[in-house]
């Protein structure tokens, strides 16, 4: 460092703070997200089908299952994975204007449903090594204590379940 005597060096940032600042600015984002949608641990929530909307069911789920349930960051990352990949496959193969998202928990269980007005059942394809998609529902199947969908008289609800433990 010859010649830089005496000018101040950039300091490290303490990874343990960029850490909590993210993890700050995304609470904030989840409660700003579930203040103009509402909470899906409450009831159904409406998003429109887009892809954005990924990105909002995920923050939902990332803020009820960590702030509102207390579930581990382990759990919670699974969930938003698995949401992620319920709410894509109701954007990109349903052609429906909007999607239902909730939450629910009871004793040693959560689980997350997606309800569409689609009657077309989700397939689990086999996954080979080089495939670039077709891994969602592989992705669940692995992930998810259980899954499936439920047949409604207009749609279906793709759930998935999640053993917790409880507080």
């Amino acid at each position: 460092m010859a010649g830089l005597e005496g000018v101040e060096q950039p300091r490290r940032r303490d990874s343990v703070s960029a850490v909590r600042l993210t993890a700050a600015l995304e609470d904030e984002q989840g409660l700003k997200v579930m203040e103009l949608y509402g909470s899906p641990a409450d009831g159904e929530v409406t998003l429109p089908s887009l892809p954005e909307s990924a990105g909002v069911a995920r923050r939902l789920t990332q803020c009820v299952a960590l702030r509102l349930w207390g579930l581990s960051p382990q759990i919670a990352e699974h969930a938003v994975l698995l949401v992620s990949e319920l709410v894509g496959n109701a954007v990109r193969h349903t052609g429906a204007r909007s999607f239902g998202l909730r939450m629910l928990r009871r004793r040693g269980w959560i689980r997350i449903e997606v309800r569409d007005p689609s009657r077309g059942l989700p397939c689990l394809m086999p996954v080979h090594e080089m495939d670039t998609t077709g891994r969602g529902l592989f992705l669940v199947d692995k992930l998810s204590d259980r899954w499936g969908a439920d047949l409604l008289p207009r749609g279906k609800t793709t759930w998935f379940e999640m053993r917790v433990s409880d507080r």
